[in-house]
């Protein structure tokens, strides 16, 4: 399916499911907000990229405005629907501030990995209790897809984005799985030499050598 949408591109990659609060400050985009929300449509967030428009982004609905200030901005919530591809900006609206989009729709395959899924999280965990970190998914691991775990894996924005770009959830969790078993090597001999420094100063009981042996 081809379409037209109205754009507010971000510096972010925002991910089908996912939940985002933004505030929204500048004045085309706030007009933006208003006639989606109003109109109960959606709206993209293509992916600003190495200072230019990236051909990926995400779909979003409005699901709530939070507060609206006395000077215009707002608060909103939103939550990722699907991927789609740029085909073409059309910069200039009649009427309107914003911009918009010719976009279409990859089809994406999101089937379960129960196995796979069960084994990326585990790495990511052990990741976050490296790096002193707690969060909860709020699902049973069986039932998370790569979608819900990619922010908490420790990705650039670039490597986001590619992700964004694979249209099938075992490429997707492959991807994390091979990304977790870079880092988490790099991580913990972090964490095994911040533990060396921090004892460096202590009184430290040590076995002496035995010269009888």
């Amino acid at each position: 399916m081809t379409n037209f949408i109205p754009v507010f591109p971000l510096g972010i990659v925002v991910y089908p499911g996912e939940n985002l609060n933004l505030h929204i400050f500048e004045p085309r985009y706030r007009q933006l907000i208003q006639e989606c929300y109003t109109a109960n449509k959606p709206f993209g967030i293509p992916v600003v990229l190495n200072k230019g428009l990236a051909e990926l982004g995400t779909l979003v609905e409005i699901t709530g405005i939070a507060k609206v200030h006395e000077d215009g901005k707002m608060d909103i919530h939103t939550r990722g629907l699907k991927v789609f591809r740029v085909l073409e900006i059309i910069k200039s609206i009649p009427d309107k501030l914003y911009s918009g989009a010719i976009v279409n729709y990859p089809d994406n395959g999101e089937q379960l990995q129960s196995q796979l899924i069960r084994r990326v999280v585990g790495n990511i965990r052990e990741l976050h209790r490296l790096l002193n970190i707690t969060k909860d998914f709020k699902k049973a691991d069986e039932e998370l897809i790569s979608y819900d775990i990619a922010h908490h894996a420790g990705l650039s924005l670039e490597e986001e984005y590619e992700l964004l770009g694979l249209f099938n959830e075992l490429q997707r969790l492959e991807y994390l799985k091979r990304h977790l078993n870079r880092v988490l090597p790099v991580v913990a001999g972090m964490e095994n030499l911040k533990q060396r420094i921090s004892l460096n100063g202590h009184f430290k009981e040590l076995k002496g050598f035995n010269f009888d042996l």
